[in-house]
């Protein structure tokens, strides 16, 4: 083999399997520190670009579960102010029963009207000021609920307007038991709104179990996202521990065989001595 020094080709080699060394071994410090197997498109452009995705859909559903849950708050606090509607309602038929008794005096039966008056004035109350994040939860138009897995959406409607109009007359609440006709006027009414508030109530539950059934399979759906993207971002530690090993070892023997290398051509001073 003849002896050039124009140009030293082992040390060439050295310094080129150093460099592709050194770039293993900081991807794999990368990885390690990051716990991902992707930090950069070049790692893997595909892999990226599915994880991306997965990770797009992961946020829509995280917020539709948000958005489920606050209408499931709001038919809670709704269910829960009709379940007092109706406790002031039974109060009510109670009173308006006992003013219809022909044995009552016109002084009980104005003290009867005097609580049957404060009864619907509670119950004007309770339409008007129950409230969920700030927003009246008896209004007279529908509250849609926004569902999304970033590729399509759909919406759940509900409707909780029983008390908008107007609280006890949306009811149809009689104002008066002061008399003994008046009260048994009022006793058909107030069956009438139990058995609507009832119905109401039937209704809001229906909405309450869909959209927690609703939640249930967004959060399975981002579980089961969460694991595919996992699968593409994760890198696996073992794996790369073995690799920093490796790449540790051959970038201490890479310096140690370029420092070979370029001693070598020292040996030619040796022929001018």
């Amino acid at each position: 083999m003849a002896i050039s020094i124009l140009n030293n080709i082992p040390s060439l080699v050295a310094q080129n399997q150093l460099s592709i060394t050194q770039n293993n071994l900081n991807k794999t410090l990368f990885q390690l520190s990051s716990g991902s197997r992707i930090n950069t498109g070049a790692d893997d452009a595909a892999g990226l670009a599915i994880a991306n995705g997965l990770g797009a859909n992961i946020a829509a559903l995280d917020q539709s579960a948000q958005n489920a849950n606050s209408g499931v708050g709001a038919l809670q606090v709704a269910d829960g102010s009709l379940a007092q509607v109706t406790t002031l309602l039974d109060r009510a038929i109670t009173l308006a029963t006992e003013s219809s008794n022909g044995t009552v005096s016109d002084n009980q039966r104005s003290a009867l009207q005097a609580e049957y008056v404060a009864i619907r004035a509670e119950i004007d109350r309770i339409g008007t000021t129950a409230t969920f994040n700030g927003t009246s939860v008896f209004t007279a138009s529908t509250t849609s609920i926004f569902l999304s897995d970033a590729n399509s959406s759909s919406q759940i409607t509900l409707t909780v307007g029983i008390l908008a109009t107007s609280g006890t007359g949306g009811l149809g609440l009689s104002t008066d038991i002061s008399t003994q006709s008046t009260a048994q006027t009022a006793l058909t009414q107030i069956d009438s709104a139990i058995a609507s508030v009832a119905a109401t109530r039937g209704t809001i539950g229906a909405s309450i179990n869909r959209l927690q059934a609703a939640t249930n399979v967004i959060n399975n759906q981002v579980q089961n996202l969460t694991s595919a993207e996992d699968g593409i971002l994760a890198a696996d530690i073992s794996q790369v521990v073995g690799n920093l090993s490796r790449y540790s070892i051959l970038d201490q023997t890479g310096i140690a065989s370029l420092a070979q290398a370029n001693s070598t051509q020292q040996n030619v001073l040796q022929l001018l001595r």
